[in-house]
Parts: C-alpha cells; structure tokens; sequence
C-alpha cells in the first residue's frame, strides 16, 4: 500500500515539475524507478530526436505504431509525464508526447523563442521526421493547449481534431483573481524556494493527491535552478495571446474538444465562453470538482469523454 501511495506521489510530481536532479540520490533512483514504472505499464518507450537547431526534444512513445496518431503537449512547469497515467487509457491510439524544448528531458537554451508558433514549429518538424505529420490528432493542456490552436492554425489540412484541456492563450478572458496580482518576482506558478511547491500542489489541483513533503522537496530543486528560463517562458506564453490564430480552425471546421476543470484557479473556467464564440463547433466538456490538469486528477473520466469524442467523429 505505502509503495502505491509512492508511485502515485510520484508520477504526480513529475506531472507538474517534471524530473530532476537532487542531493538525495537515493531518493532521485527511488523516484525514476517509480516513473519508468508507471511509464512501462502504458507501454511508453523513451526517444531522442535532434532538430535542425542542434537542440534535443525527449519524447514518450507507446508501442501502438498502427493506431491514429495522437500528439499529447504538456503545460508550462510539466512535462511528457503529465500524460504517464491517461495513457494506459488512450492505447488505441498511436500517442506521440513531447517534452517541449525548455522542460523535462530536452534541451533548455536560455536565448530560444518559446511562443506557441516556435514551438509549435518544432514539433511539426518532429511529426514530419516520424512520418505522421499529415494526418494528425492534437491536444494540449494549459501553456499546451495554446500550442495546439497555433499548431492547427500553421497546419490546418493536417490536423484531424483538437483537444483543449484547460487551454492557455485565450487572454482576453481575463485572469482568475488567484492571480490578478502576480507578477514574475512574485507568482504561484514560479519555484524559487523548496516551499513553493508544496502549495503550487494545492493551486494547480483542487484535490491534490497525497504527497510526501520529501518527494516535493527533491523535485522542487530543477524548478529553483531552471528559475530564470522558466520566469523567461511564462513571459512570453502570456504576452502570446492565440485568438486571432483560433479563428483559423474554426474556418477549417477542425472538430475540437475543450475540457475545463470547474474549480481551476490557473485559467478561469469562463474561457470556455470565449472559446466557443470563436470556435463554433467546439463541444465543451465542465469537470465538477476538478481544477487545472483534468488529465491527472481524474485520469478516468478524462480518457473517456475523449473516447467519446473521438468516436462520434467516425459516425
């Protein structure tokens, strides 16, 4: 039972902060361990490509190679193991899941343009070299899901659905009071002392998992060291807003799912509003009782609806 409540802490951690190195290297052995695990039991190999810049993107990849590709793009602080859990849920589809270039296991160059076209570009180039690029499925949360609009935008004819998880990018509907007041010194979303994660746990979800202080401790230290990139990405992600780039799916008449978690404190629920006057055939999905990353707090549901969805496309 303690080693379930383990794993489980684990692959939370890494859902949000992404993988790290610590001073307890008992500790971060443990924690891979536990991550390879989960990893292994939705059948995810591990991959390199290296782009034409020379940087490295890391990505997840399951053995379903004959299924429909489905491009899964992780939110800002996160990455591919934010989709560790759900995709033992989504094995019937062919899962391509990226760590953006600045997170996670790829490359982190401080002078990079992360704006959603820029890394929306990178990962065409990634889908091209794998060969499925013209006949794509995508879906993002949060900083993600803003790189799914551009990238739909850039690539309209290639992309088959779309799915908006607690989307970032739709600015003009304003911000939640949770932070009306933030600023890059001083918000919830940036790590710049171990105690910062232990509430970033409670502002990210509505009900967070059980999760040992020691576990959040040692993944709280790549957030400290990588501060100054990160305050660098959320500046631009949220001066980058994609409206006008939306309006180019609705054109297209792209089917789109949007999935929102009613009690998000990151991206106000109302943004749904905006997003279906812009996207007209978009179906809206309103989680009760979940909050940011509807992907990891109810893993189930989350997968289902989405099954759903895929489904009535082929009817």
């Amino acid at each position: 039972m303690l080693l379930t409540r383990l794993a489980l802490a684990t692959i939370f951690s890494v859902s949000v902060v992404g993988c790290t190195t610590a001073p307890n290297t008992l500790a971060v052995s443990t924690t891979q361990k536990l991550v390879q695990y989960e990893r292994n039991k939705s059948d995810l190999d591990i991959k390199t490509f290296t782009l034409a810049s020379g940087d490295k993107l890391t990505y997840a990849e399951n053995v379903n190679v004959t299924g429909e590709p489905l491009l899964l793009i992780h939110g800002f602080g996160g990455n591919k193991d934010n989709f560790t859990r759900i995709a033992n849920q989504l094995d019937s589809y062919h899962l391509i899941i990226p760590d953006l270039l600045g997170f996670g296991n790829s490359s982190k160059p401080m002078a990079a343009d992360y704006r959603a076209d820029a890394q929306a570009e990178r990962l065409h180039e990634l889908l091209q070299a794998k060969g499925v690029a013209s006949n794509i499925h995508v879906a993002g949360n949060s900083m993600g899901g803003a790189i799914s609009v551009a990238y739909a935008a850039k690539y309209p004819q290639d992309v088959k659905s779309l799915w908006l998880i607690d989307s970032a990018g739709f600015w003009s509907a304003g911000l939640p009071k949770s932070l009306e007041g933030a600023t890059l010194e001083d918000n919830p979303l940036l790590i710049t002392k171990t105690e910062d994660i232990y509430s970033l746990y409670n502002f990210v979800m509505y009900k967070p998992p059980y999760i040992p202080k020691s576990v959040k401790a040692v993944f709280a230290q790549e957030r400290i060291a990588n501060k100054e990139l990160d305050a660098k990405i959320l500046e631009q992600i949220v001066m980058d807003n994609v409206e006008e780039r939306a309006k180019v799916i609705a054109e297209y008449d792209i089917p789109t799912l949007v999935v929102w978690g009613d009690k998000d404190r990151v991206i106000k629920p109302e943004t749904t509003e905006l997003i279906k006057d812009i996207i007209p055939q978009a179906e809206v999905i309103m989680m009760p009782n979940i909050g940011h990353v509807p992907m990891i707090e109810a893993v189930k549901q989350t997968a289902s609806d989405y099954k759903k969805f895929r489904a009535g496309l082929n009817e």
